[in-house]
């Protein structure tokens, strides 16, 4: 820890309000140009979603879990990793309006360091690109990622989006029209793909 962040943490937890003190370090820890991914905690109709950015971008958004979330992005991205809400205000504002029905396309940068795998890459970027209401199959996504056998592949990759909701694997569906599976849950696909009018209400 340098020697700044020490004594600042002396000065700060002397008394005084503990959550101001709190904000005051993370202020203070952004300024200083310690802190390589921030994140929050945003309220959903889904259950609280933990959203996580770079400087690149958003990186990361779980459905809870937090302690195991951290922990990856310390280990896979850096250890520099700090709660820091105002830093996530646009991601958070966007899930606002998106659930809300305000946004129909998200449009904060993607850091997708997490997405190592040019393949998944492939599919996760052809995801990113369905429309608000739309749907494609998991044959199509293989397709567009170059490899049109890869169905099943293709859903793997989709099953280890790191960043769902932004990059919308709930609008991947079975080629009958099946809606297959979801990390977050089967009951979370169906809510998101009903917000969108893509089944019916």
């Amino acid at each position: 820890m340098s020697d700044v962040i020490e004594i600042a943490l002396r000065r700060e937890l002397t008394g005084g309000d503990p959550a101001a003190a709190a904000r005051r370090l993370a202020e203070r820890a952004l300024a200083e140009g310690l802190v390589d991914v921030a994140y929050a905690t945003v309220d959903s109709p889904l259950g609280p979603l933990l959203v996580a950015g770079t400087g690149r971008g958003l990186v990361r958004l779980a459905y809870g879990d937090e302690e195991l979330v951290l922990e990856e992005l310390a280990e896979r991205i850096s250890p520099r990793v700090l709660e820091a809400p105002g830093r996530m205000d646009p991601v958070r504002r966007e899930l606002d309006e998106y659930f809300e029905g305000r946004r129909r396309s998200f449009a904060v940068p993607i850091d997708w360091s997490l997405t190592t795998a040019d393949f998944a890459r492939r599919v996760l970027e052809r995801t990113a690109a369905v429309p608000f209401g739309g749907t494609i199959s998991y044959s199509e996504a293989a397709a567009a990622a170059g490899s049109p056998r890869a169905a099943r592949a293709a859903g793997n990759a989709l099953g280890r989006n790191r960043i769902p909701i932004v990059v919308p694997c709930h609008r991947v569906l079975h080629v009958g029209g099946g809606l297959g599976g979801y990390t977050g849950g089967l009951h979370r696909k169906e809510f998101l793909l009903r917000l969108e009018g893509a089944l019916p209400g």
